[in-house]
This record gives structure tokens, C-alpha cells and sequence, in this order.
């Protein structure tokens, strides 16, 4: 699991001891004073797993530094601010936030989030043959390329996939996915049509999408 956090803290006796405490839990942190510099340091690399970020900082509020980082990266964020106050979490997390801890609080309870964030962030990624799936960034691959699916293509290709090797109905398929109840169950067969489109699946010789007359479709890995 990747364990390197980037802290974005003014306040440098703060920033000190999330750091340090971190470190005794094998998280390697990078920290950052200036909120800008943090940003430049998130556009230059992609290896960090998670982004602290205090709220009160210089030159920029906390927030619009969410925004960018949102516009950069998927990556998780905890804000870690003294603004402990509903209205600023509903924002915060409006903005994308993953978490959002009101200071004062306890180094230990921050490791707990952190740890909860990347184990789920992991839980979340799966590789199913040619396929590498990331259910929280709604991001498929295969064979390392981007397939751009749209919500219910992406919806009904996992539905499949959670259920490979076993045959699902269309109506199953359709309860699986946020289409409108009175959607009819030949709208599954265009989306179907649409999905094999986009990974080179056959229907006459198909590799990954079996049509089963009569019932639905199979998943096979």
C-alpha cells in the first residue's frame, strides 16, 4: 500500500507533529507551509496516496487549494482544520473532500482515517484478465488503455463483472443500475452493444460478452 502523504500546514508546530506521528505509523509526509508550493509539488508527481490539508493558510484559502487539487488529481484529501463548524464541512465535502477533522483532535484519530481512506481506496481496484478496474475513480482499463464508458455502461460493466461466469437477466442488470424503472429491457441491449463496442468484443465471436438467448447475458473471465 502507497503510505506517502502530502501535508499542506502553515502552522509549523502543527505541521511538525502530524509529520512526525506519521512516521511512526510508516507513512512517509511531505509537508508544505505554502499551499501553492504543495500544489506544484502534486502537478510535478503522482506518487502520493493522500493529501492532509488545513484550511487557514497563506496566500490562498484552504478551500479553493481543494479545488485545485480536485482539478488535478482524484486523490483522497482529509481536511485538517480548526473551521469546525457544519456549514464548512458541507463544503468541504460539496468540494470533494474524503474527511474532514475539526482541530483539536487526537494524531491517533488521523492515522485511523488516513488507514480507512487507502484500505478502501484499495478495495475498490480490481484486475479481472485484460482488465484493470478502479470502482472509486470510475476508471477502466484495458490492456492499459482508458475505456471512456458512460455512468450506466460503467454500472452495468461492473454489475457483469462482479457477477462473471454467471448468467444476469435484463432485468437484472437494469435493478443494478440507476436507469429509470419504466426503462424498457431492450435499453440494456444497446448499452450492451455500446460496452462491447468500446473493449473490441465480437458478438458473433465474443471474448468477454456473452449474449444467452432468451435471458440476458455472462460475463466470462
Amino acid at each position: 500500500m502507497n503510505r506517502r502523504v502530502l501535508l499542506i500546514e502553515d502552522d509549523l508546530q502543527m505541521q511538525s507533529l502530524i509529520a512526525e506521528y506519521l512516521k511512526k505509523y510508516n507513512f512517509t509526509c511531505n509537508a508544505f507551509a505554502h499551499p501553492l508550493d504543495a500544489i506544484e509539488e502534486l502537478k510535478k508527481s503522482s506518487s502520493y496516496a493522500i493529501v492532509i490539508l488545513d484550511l487557514m493558510l497563506p496566500y490562498i484559502d484552504g478551500f479553493d487549494v481543494l479545488k485545485r487539487i480536485k482539478s488535478i488529481s482524484d486523490i483522497p484529501v482529509i481536511i485538517s482544520s480548526a473551521r469546525g463548524d457544519i456549514g464548512n464541512k458541507i463544503h468541504g465535502f460539496d468540494l470533494g473532500a474524503d474527511d474532514y477533522l475539526a482541530k483539536p483532535y487526537e494524531p491517533r484519530e488521523l492515522v485511523l482515517r488516513i488507514e480507512h481512506i487507502l484500505k478502501k481506496s484499495l478495495e475498490s481496484k480490481m484486475t479481472i484478465g485484460e482488465f484493470t478496474i478502479d470502482k472509486a475513480n470510475r476508471e477502466v482499463l484495458l490492456d492499459n488503455y482508458s475505456i471512456e464508458f458512460t455512468k450506466i455502461e460503467f454500472e452495468i460493466f461492473i454489475f457483469l463483472v462482479e457477477n462473471r461466469n454467471k448468467i444476469s437477466s435484463r432485468e437484472q442488470i437494469l435493478n443494478a443500475t440507476s436507469l429509470d424503472e419504466n426503462t424498457k429491457n431492450r435499453t440494456i441491449d444497446t448499452h450492451i452493444s455500446n460496452i462491447r463496442n468500446k473493449i473490441g468484443d465480437d458478438p458473433k465471436e465474443p471474448k468477454y460478452i456473452k449474449s444467452v438467448w432468451g435471458i440476458g447475458y455472462k460475463f466470462m473471465s
